[in-house]
């Protein structure tokens, strides 16, 4: 991939999570491609497997590693792993997240007769269901404070070591129709900033960023009609992005990459960086 500027993460080992998906997959070929050692960690080992092999063959340093950011003892084993094959983590990013569409209400708004319609595709604040709710919540931020506990003491004692989490723009402002997807990002930003100051005297710096609308083959359906048009959820986000467009996966890699460098951020930590085109800041008037 072509990279916005290159750091020098040579023999580093980077832990990313979620490295087998659409946005991991960019962030574990900028690693690769700035010379660490990359471990993919993934729910699917055969995907996680696959993109590994395919950054081997460019000659590349990557292992893929089967783990649940949700489970305690299967981060452990996949810790294990990873120290024998490439030694301690030196960044990890916690790139696990994601939505449930039972922690996520079908209208922006709720009106009285919404109560009173028997329409079993209506799914209002009432009917959303305490295990969606649970799962949103558990895999953004226990699947993001989990990784930390294990992979964290690996940096404790050593030089240029960081964890970069991932938020999202609604943790600033709350988007319609998913309280449970924004109040666990909101806990993730956080969390980043608790972590920040709790590890600052170990040498630990804790930062993340937090990006806005992105259009990738994940949400294509949500934003773009089958005839290419533009959704009425995409022309509201559209309306309230100063900068006028949807993001690129590929404008996420520089700022990890600067959080990543100690040469280039060394100094920062506890900060939640929007990459947003400017949503967080407008008002809308």
């Amino acid at each position: 991939m072509k990279l916005p500027f290159r750091v020098d993460l040579k023999d580093k080992v980077v832990v990313i999570t979620g490295g087998a998906g659409i946005l991991g997959g960019y962030w574990v070929e900028a690693f690769a491609e700035c010379g660490a050692k990359v471990a993919i960690l993934d729910r699917s080992l055969e995907m996680a497997e696959k993109k590994a092999a395919e950054l081997t063959l460019e000659g590349r340093t990557a292992i893929g590693v089967e783990a649940n950011v949700m489970d305690k003892d299967s981060l452990k084993k996949a810790h294990e792993l990873i120290l024998t094959t490439f030694g301690p983590c030196d960044i990890l990013i916690n790139g696990a997240g994601g939505n449930n569409p039972k922690g996520t209400t079908t209208k922006e708004y709720l009106f009285e007769e919404d109560l009173l319609e028997d329409n079993k595709e209506l799914v209002t604040f009432f009917d959303l269901e305490e295990q969606g709710i649970r799962f949103v919540f558990d895999l953004n931020f226990l699947g993001t404070l989990l990784p930390c506990q294990e992979f964290a003491k690996d940096m404790i004692g050593r030089k240029s070591c960081n964890i970069i989490n991932i938020s999202s723009t609604n943790a600033f402002t709350p988007l319609t129709k998913i309280p449970a997807y924004s109040g666990a990002k909101a806990a993730v930003s956080n969390f980043t900033q608790w972590l920040a100051v709790h590890f600052s005297k170990v040498g630990i710096r804790v930062n993340a960023i937090a990006p806005g609308f992105l259009v990738t083959k994940q949400n294509e359906g949500l934003l773009m009609k089958e005839d290419g048009s533009l959704t009425e959820r995409s022309h509201k986000i559209l309306n309230s992005t100063p900068m006028g467009r949807f993001g690129e996966p590929e404008e996420l890699v520089g700022a990890l990459l600067f959080l990543a460098d100690d040469g280039a951020s060394g100094f920062i930590n506890g900060i939640v960086l929007p990459i947003d085109g400017g949503f967080s800041a407008y008002s809308g008037v």
